[in-house]
C-alpha cells in the first residue's frame, strides 16, 4: 500500500460515526449492485429500497473519500467493492480506483494507461475518464476510449488483458461506456475519423465482431472530404438493450443516426436518421416505443414503434416528437409510466409516452450533465452545482428535497442496496439513512 493510501484511510475512517448500519451481505442481490452505466437494467432504473431522501455534508454521509485527478465516470458497485476511474487533467495518465464499500478505504489504485500525446478536450464538459466500465463477479472492465481498455481480476487486482489498438479520434475526449453482453463487452467508438461498434471477448479481450456505422454524413465537399472540424461526426452515447419479439436488440445513438444491432453478430437491424450530432443522451424504451434524442443542433425527442417486423430505414415512421426542454447531455428515465428529462439548463420535465405531451417543466438552478435515476419510487436529478433534486413521479412536479454537496456533480448517481453513491468533482460519497444505535440493555 502506497503512502497516499495510508494517508487517505484515516481521513476516510474519521468520517464514520457511531450508529451506522454498515453490514453488507456477502451474497449480493441485484438491488445491491450497480454493475454498469445506468445500473443493472442499463436504463437508470434501480431495484434499491430504503434510500435516503435528504442529506448534506453533515447529514446521512456514511463516508466521503477523496478521488484523485479528474473523471466523470459513474461508480460501479458489487459485493464489498466500489470501482471508478480517473485521469490526469492533461490526459497523460489513466487510473483505476477500488474502494471498500463498508468503510470507503482505498483497496486498490493503479495507473493503467499512459498517453504521450492526448488530444485536448477543448472544454470542461468532458474528461479523459468519462467512460463507465462494467463490473461482474471476479472481473472489472475499465475503458478510456482509444486510450485503452483493460480487464482486472477483482480479487487479486491483477491485469487479465488489455487493448490499446482500437483506433478512434475522439476529438473532445471519450464518453461512451462499456455495455456487457453475454460473454462479451461491447464498445462504442464514435470519433471524427471512424465510427464503429465492436464486441470483445470477456475472457481474452479478442475481437468477436466489429461493425462500421456507415452513416451518410452531410459535411462533405465535392471530393468527399469533411468540411467541419469533426463535431458533426463524433458522439458519446452508450447502447441500451430492448427486447422485441423475444429477441434482444441493442440500440446505439450516434451522430446523424440511431441504429439497432444484433448484439451477437453486430448486424444492423434498423436505423432512424436526423440532423443532430455530438450525441450523448441514451434512448429510452417504454411500452414498445423507442424514444431517441437527436442531439446537438436542435435536441428533439422522437418516438418510434418497434416491432419484430421493424427493419431498414424507419426515419419517416415517426409516432410523435417533443422539442421543448430536451437535454443534449443527460439521458431520460422512466417513472410511473412517464418519461422524465433534465435539460442542460436545469429544467426538469415530464413527457407522456403515449403522445409526447409535455406535462410540466420545472425550473431549477444549475446546469446538468448527469443522467437521472428512478429508485425506491423516487426520481433523483443531479446538477453541476452539487445539488440533487429528489422528485416524486407524477403528472405534476412534486419536490421531496434538494440536497447539496460541496463540489459539483458531473457523474450520474448510483443506487445500490440502501445507499446512494454520488461522485462529485473531488470526492466519492456513500449516502445512507443513519440507523439509531441500539439502546443499552
Amino acid at each position: 500500500m502506497s503512502l497516499s493510501h495510508l494517508l487517505r484511510v484515516p481521513a476516510v475512517l474519521a468520517l464514520l460515526t457511531a450508529g451506522w448500519s454498515v453490514a453488507i451481505s456477502s451474497v449480493q442481490a441485484e438491488e445491491s449492485a450497480w454493475p454498469q452505466f445506468r445500473g443493472p437494467h442499463a436504463d437508470g432504473q434501480a431495484d434499491a429500497k430504503g434510500l435516503p431522501v435528504s442529506w448534506s455534508e453533515e447529514k446521512n454521509v456514511a463516508w466521503k473519500a477523496p478521488v484523485p485527478h479528474k473523471g466523470w465516470s459513474t461508480p460501479l458497485v458489487l459485493g464489498h467493492q466500489v470501482w471508478l476511474t480517473s485521469a490526469t487533467e492533461d490526459g497523460h495518465g489513466f487510473f483505476v480506483h477500488c474502494y471498500d464499500r463498508e468503510t470507503g478505504a482505498v483497496k486498490h489504485e493503479a495507473r493503467l494507461f499512459t498517453s504521450d500525446a492526448p488530444e485536448p478536450l477543448g472544454n470542461d464538459l468532458n474528461s479523459y475518464a468519462s467512460c463507465t466500465g462494467s463490473l461482474e463477479a471476479g472481473r472489472v472492465f475499465l475503458h478510456f476510449g482509444s486510450y485503452g481498455t483493460a480487464c482486472l481480476d477483482t480479487a487479486t487486482f491483477k491485469e487479465i488483458w488489455r487493448r490499446t489498438d482500437l483506433p478512434c479520434r475522439h476529438y473532445r475526449g471519450p464518453g461512451s461506456s462499456v455495455f456487457p453482453w453475454k460473454d462479451t463487452i461491447i464498445l462504442t467508438m464514435d470519433g471524427v475519423d471512424v465510427q464503429y461498434l465492436t464486441a470483445l471477448d470477456k475472457a481474452t479481450g479478442r475481437t468477436v465482431w466489429k461493425t462500421d456505422r456507415n452513416t451518410e454524413f452531410d459535411d462533405l465537399d465535392a471530393g468527399g472530404k469533411p468540411t467541419s472540424d469533426g463535431d458533426y461526426r463524433k458522439a458519446y452515447s452508450t447502447p441500451i438493450p430492448i427486447v422485441v419479439g423475444g429477441k434482444t436488440q441493442i440500440v446505439s445513438t450516434g451522430s446523424k443516426a440511431t441504429v439497432a444491432y444484433d448484439p451477437d453478430t453486430g448486424k444492423e437491424i434498423w436505423r432512424a436518421c436526423y440532423k443532430g450530432f455530438s450525441n450523448a443522451s441514451q434512448p429510452i424504451w417504454i411500452d414498445g416505443l423507442l424514444v431517441l434524442n437527436t442531439g446537438h443542433g436542435k435536441a428533439v425527442l422522437r418516438a418510434y414503434r418497434i416491432t419484430p417486423e421493424t427493419t431498414g430505414d424507419i426515419t419517416d415512421h415517426l409516432v410523435w416528437e417533443q422539442t421543448k426542454y430536451i437535454p443534449t447531455r443527460s439521458s431520460p428515465v422512466a417513472g410511473g409510466g412517464l418519461i422524465y428529462v433534465m435539460a442542460d439548463n436545469g429544467f426538469i420535465s415530464a413527457v407522456d409516452p403515449k403522445d409526447g405531451e409535455l406535462l410540466f417543466s420545472e425550473r431549477t438552478i444549475g446546469a446538468c450533465s448527469a443522467s437521472p435515476i428512478c429508485a425506491d419510487g423516487r426520481l433523483y436529478f443531479c446538477n453541476e452545482r452539487g445539488d440533487t433534486f429528489v422528485v416524486e413521479p407524477g403528472r405534476e412536479y412534486k419536490s421531496l428535497s434538494r440536497n447539496t454537496l460541496e463540489a459539483g456533480i458531473m457523474a450520474s448517481p448510483v443506487a445500490a442496496g440502501k445507499e446512494l453513491y454520488l461522485r462529485t468533482k473531488t470526492h466519492l460519497y456513500r449516502i445512507a439513512e443513519k440507523t439509531p444505535a441500539p439502546s443499552a440493555p
